[in-house]
């Protein structure tokens, strides 16, 4: 019965801390500390438990974000999120709402919700994409529902400004990526520049942990030559192997050598080019990754 309860307090975790370990550990405590709430005979029943399961979670959470900022101003690199993969943490019940709650999964959403507040973040999620009122918003940041309201609207405009845009057309995407990844498996790095858009962007993170990009670089030549660089690199290292997956709800891939896990990558598709790639490779965000997800 709890563990039905799991799932939205999931996605509510991981969208405010772009970590999904990060985001196990406060829903834990929080089915923890509902179990104990249920389970006390001195305390009377709870008439709504995903509501105090959401809320305490997003308390929690909010406090580990606080702390966590501190530690990305000092990350090696680029610092990305830890990716989803294979499954579309959605956290709602509403089918109207799906397509739009799955676009605040995405990589380039998550990296964008990294510029705001802790609190204007969670503001922002709560109201916008979970629907919580501004009274209940202002208990769990800690301030009144018209300052709630307000970091939340400074939010939305930060984020609309610059609000990533993705092929509408699944089809287009699926067949794009699948030709993409089918070139780097086969080394035939040539064969994908067509597929890049001009002002295309390649992001990596290592976190110190394994070879990346130092920083974002873009356009069409310079990360076609850094991806043929990567696959002959990757080459020396072993026998690569690329499982097709969606990676917070976009076209991604696992890569592994030798059966290893060593990056997942996600793609941004617009206009019917590739337009970014996103390559995560530091090892302790790839740890929950494992192959055959789908």
């Amino acid at each position: 019965m709890l563990e039905e309860l799991r799932p939205r307090a999931f996605a509510i975790a991981y969208r405010m801390l772009g970590s999904v370990t990060e985001a196990e550990d406060v829903v834990q405590e929080g089915m923890l500390r509902l179990h104990r709430e249920v389970t006390d005979p001195d305390e009377p029943e709870l008439e709504a438990p995903q509501a105090w399961l959401s809320t305490v979670v997003s308390r929690l959470a909010l406090d580990e974000l606080r702390s966590a900022r501190a530690r990305r101003e000092v990350y090696v690199g680029e610092w990305l999120p830890e990716p989803l993969v294979g499954a579309a943490g959605a956290g709602v019940d509403d089918p109207a709402t799906e397509a739009e709650t799955a676009d605040s999964l995405s990589l380039a959403f998550l990296v964008l919700l990294e510029s705001l507040t802790p609190e204007q973040r969670a503001a922002f999620l709560l109201h916008d994409v979970f629907d919580y009122k501004f009274d209940e918003i202002a208990d769990i940041v800690g301030t009144s529902a018209a300052n709630a309201r307000q970091l939340a609207s400074r939010a939305r405009r930060e984020v609309e400004a610059g609000r990533p845009r993705f092929e509408s057309s699944t089809e287009q995407r699926e067949r794009l990526a699948d030709e993409f990844f089918a070139a780097i498996g086969g080394g035939e790095i040539a064969g994908l520049e067509h597929l890049l858009a001009e002002d295309v962007e390649l992001h990596g993170d290592g976190g110190g942990k394994a070879p990346a990009l130092a920083r974002a670089i873009s356009g069409r030549a310079r990360a076609a030559r850094t991806l043929r660089n990567w696959a002959k690199a990757g080459a020396k290292w072993g026998s690569l192997e690329i499982e097709r997956v969606d990676v917070n709800g976009q076209p991604g891939a696992i890569l592994t050598i030798d059966d290893a896990v060593v990056s997942v990558m996600s793609l941004d598709i617009v206009d019917g080019q590739i337009s970014t790639i996103r390559g995560i490779v530091n090892p302790e965000k790839l740890a929950h990754v494992h192959v055959g997800r789908e």
